[in-house]
């Protein structure tokens, strides 16, 4: 998930952070989501357990501005 963050694809849309972090960080924030690090685990029998962060107004309202940018060019 770290990797897929720093993709040209994804990079300003998913963020990864290991730092230890509260839902206050996150306010703000334009990523649709951001992956905690630090709580994102790999279980047994190929589960994982994947904790992920987001402001739901700021990072919606930054994806349709997005959009609304490609459907204008």
């Amino acid at each position: 998930l770290k990797k897929a963050s720093e993709t040209p694809e994804l990079k300003g849309i998913l963020g990864y952070t290991e730092d230890p972090i509260v839902s206050s960080d996150i306010k703000g924030n334009s990523h649709s989501s951001i992956v905690d690090g630090l709580e994102t685990m790999v279980l047994e029998n190929g589960f994982a357990k994947v904790l992920s962060w987001y402001d739901n107004e700021f990072g919606y309202s930054t994806r349709v501005v997005d959009l609304a940018q490609k459907l204008l060019k």
